[in-house]
């Protein structure tokens, strides 16, 4: 595995806490569909939320959220459309959100969770 795909999936995994210790149901973990896939799918209360995750090791190239762009939202938005219909189901509603993870060389890595996005 690449280092910066080990750096994702190791921000993918403390998303994963972050949520679950929130209350949250994780109910997928890197979901492919056709031309994607999707960080992590879970519910907050009776929402359905996509929740995509960048995580940098510093803000050298600008903040983890920022590459979250228009053309990337669009390819989530078609992908929790898949996924919606691969396990038939009917949330109450369905929201997008950001959540930027920077893990510094050294101190604690941080967490920057963006609601609805989209």
């Amino acid at each position: 595995m690449r280092v910066k795909d080990a750096l994702g999936r190791f921000g993918e995994g403390l998303v994963d806490e972050h949520l679950r210790g929130r209350g949250w149901e994780v109910l997928d973990r890197n979901w492919r569909g056709t031309g994607g896939e999707l960080d992590l799918v879970a519910l907050d209360g009776a929402e359905l939320v996509v929740v995509e995750v960048k995580t940098r090791r510093s803000l050298a190239f600008g903040h983890p959220a920022e590459a979250v762009t228009a053309p990337k939202l669009a390819r989530i938005r078609r992908l929790a459309g898949q996924w919606l219909a691969a396990h038939e189901a009917r949330p109450a509603s369905v929201r997008v959100d950001v959540v930027a993870v920077l893990v510094p060389r050294r101190g604690a890595p941080t967490i920057e969770h963006l609601v609805g996005v989209v």
